[in-house]
């Protein structure tokens, strides 16, 4: 059964209000606080369930089913999306190594490369042929860094559902400008799911997203970023290499990258939870949570307007855009992690 994409949308959001509810109801009286935690540095240690994952990733499966014959592969993707938040799940209430956690990633993210076919094209930017085996591993690693990263932004109430909602409303402009349509759809679902949740996720938190609904998230929006065709009609190399998608996920790359930076250079683990991300670094430097959260927002909307600038401008102008993009991730890193580090 297929329905317009507006039916699907108001679907999605009442789905995930009404299964989110429902987890809220059923676990409020279960204790989520994990001893294996206590040694770890946290923003907040309240008892607040973090299954909103699995309510999302249902009603986004649900969903997606709806679309009808608008694209098979959001189907696959649906599935895996939500066998991967179920590995979350078990990592809320397990606390799985990450060892484990990285083995059944990579299984969950390759055997959809590989069974649909699609990745990256980085041997076409290297001029080689390698039968698809490095674009496969390439796409792979992709995809595994942005549900990290993604995991790694989910640090304080909203923060993720900010940012990813961003990417979304940004990924439904661009794929609908440039006429992928299906793209758009998987958009406007992922997006409608998450504004469902945020109703228990706005600070203070009712609900928190878990490992299985970061893991969720960055599963279909790294295999949204895949998925996108990027036929670049400037005439510099980067251009063709760089998908504007890509450039939607500055903020959990950055955050990313500085909170490896100082773990690495501080001798501590990548692995171990810490209030050292860029978000708590703001609130150590006096930010409320919500005027955090609207940074972040205003940072997405003006790195949006790069990010077209970067598609839709003239060779010329696209590169000083780039230029202009790149020289403020430079800044930006410098910036962040010089902050001092919430205690």
């Amino acid at each position: 059964m297929q329905l317009n994409i507006y039916y699907v949308a108001f679907l999605s959001i009442a789905l995930s209000g009404v299964f989110n509810w429902i987890i809220l109801y059923l676990t409020k009286k279960y204790s989520f606080k994990k001893s294996s935690l206590l040694n770890e540095k946290r923003l907040v240690n309240k008892n607040t369930p973090p299954l909103g994952g699995v309510a999302s990733a249902a009603a986004f499966f649900i969903s997606v089913n709806f679309l009808g014959s608008a694209d098979y592969n959001f189907i696959i993707i649906g599935g895996f999306s939500l066998l991967i938040s179920i590995l979350g799940s078990i990592d809320d209430f397990f606390n799985l190594s990450w060892k484990i956690k990285l083995f059944f990633q990579s299984i969950f993210v390759a055997m959809p490369i590989i069974y649909l076919n699609i990745f990256l094209n980085i041997e076409s930017l290297l001029n080689l042929d390698l039968n698809n085996s490095f674009n496969f591993l390439i796409s792979v690693l992709w995809v595994i860094l942005i549900i990290n990263s993604i995991n790694f932004i989910d640090n304080m109430d909203g923060l993720a559902v900010v940012v990813t909602g961003s990417i979304c409303y940004q990924s439904i402009l661009l794929t609908y400008s440039l006429n992928q349509n299906k793209l758009t759809d998987l958009s406007v679902v992922l997006l409608f799911v998450i504004l469902g949740f945020f109703i228990y996720n706005f600070p203070p938190a009712k609900l928190y997203l878990g490992d299985s609904g970061s893991l969720f998230i960055g599963f279909c929006l790294g295999f949204l970023s895949i998925l996108f065709t990027w036929n670049s009609e400037q005439d510099y190399l980067l251009s063709y290499a760089l998908s504007p998608v890509l450039l939607f996920f500055t903020i959990p790359l950055l955050d990313f990258l500085v909170i490896m930076w100082h773990r690495i250079s501080n001798g501590i683990s990548p692995t171990q939870g810490g209030t050292d991300h860029i978000s708590h670094r703001l609130l150590a430097k006096g930010f409320s949570e919500k005027q955090v959260l609207f940074l972040f927002f205003i940072f997405s909307a003006l790195n949006f307007v790069l990010i077209l600038g970067y598609v839709f401008l003239d060779s010329t102008l696209s590169t000083m855009v780039l230029l202009v993009y790149l020289l403020q991730i430079i800044f930006l890193f410098n910036y962040f992690r010089k902050l001092d580090v919430l205690s």
